[in-house]
């Protein structure tokens, strides 16, 4: 039974169907309580009949089908004679081992799969909320713009000009809705005049308390002679006393060049 070491994997499977004789039983089993290779051998055999026993469909015996089998086997004259019959013990084939090895690795392989595809569909999802959230806030940026767009053309107190021309010729005009108290400005131009390349029209704002021009943006008519301005970057807080519209180069100048081309007095607020 034993080989000197271990105990052979056929008798290990034969003792684990319980087809050993008491005292082959009883060997292996002192065996198997020194013997921790032999113990997880066992344990591998039990698993792989476990498994084949799952693997077979199983069916419920006909009614009355044990007790037709005992009264055949008592009827038989070679009842008695198989009683005293010797037991010979039969190898069985042993269930290979490799379904119960390759059984974790199968389902770590699963879990590894489903945890990318889980990983796939996670990134997808954050990109997908990414690219929302930066749709909601280019939106909510445009709606802000057009708020204060509407908010600087509706106020009572916003100051109302038409600028003209200088020269004789009327045809060239601005008109500029001003809110000092934030510093919004919205200018409408028509009819004005081309300007060669390098050269760009420049909006002035004429402060009330005598300071220095201060300039409010650059602008370029189109061929219809049309331009606007529509919310430069001005200081809050400066009361206009006029505006001025003159020519200077392309990137603009710190302080007006004359002549000045177009201008305009500023009304009191909200009249």
């Amino acid at each position: 039974m034993s080989n000197g070491k271990h105990i052979s994997q056929d008798d290990l499977a034969l003792h684990a169907m319980q087809a050993l004789s008491p005292e082959e039983s009883a060997e292996v089993r002192s065996h198997l309580a020194e013997c921790a290779d032999c113990r997880a051998e066992l344990a591998n055999i039990t698993g792989d009949l476990s498994l084949v026993a799952l693997s077979v469909e199983q069916h419920a015996a006909p009614v009355g089908a044990r007790e037709r089998f005992i009264q055949r086997i008592e009827a038989s004259p070679k009842a008695v004679q198989a009683t005293n019959s010797t037991v010979i013990p039969f190898a069985i084939a042993r269930t290979p081992r490799r379904l119960s090895v390759w059984l974790p690795w199968a389902a770590a392989a699963a879990l590894l799969l489903v945890a990318l595809g889980l990983e796939m569909k996670n990134r997808d999802l954050q990109l997908e909320i990414e690219h929302q959230s930066a749709l909601v806030a280019a939106q909510t940026a445009a709606n802000a713009r057009a708020q204060e767009v509407l908010d600087v053309l509706t106020a009572p107190s916003a100051q109302r000009v038409l600028l003209t021309s200088a020269k004789t010729r009327p045809a060239p005009s601005a008109r500029a809705v001003y809110l000092p108290s934030r510093g919004a400005l919205i200018l409408q131009a028509s009819n004005l005049d081309p300007i060669p390349q390098g050269k760009t029209y420049e909006l002035w704002v004429i402060p009330s308390n005598g300071t220095a021009a201060v300039p409010a943006g650059l602008f370029r008519p189109d061929a219809s002679g049309s331009a606007s301005l529509v919310l430069p970057q001005l200081p809050s807080g400066v009361t206009a006393k006029a505006f001025g519209v003159t020519i200077e180069n392309a990137s603009g100048s710190a302080t007006p060049t004359a002549p000045i081309v177009l201008s305009g007095a500023a009304p009191a607020a909200g009249e």
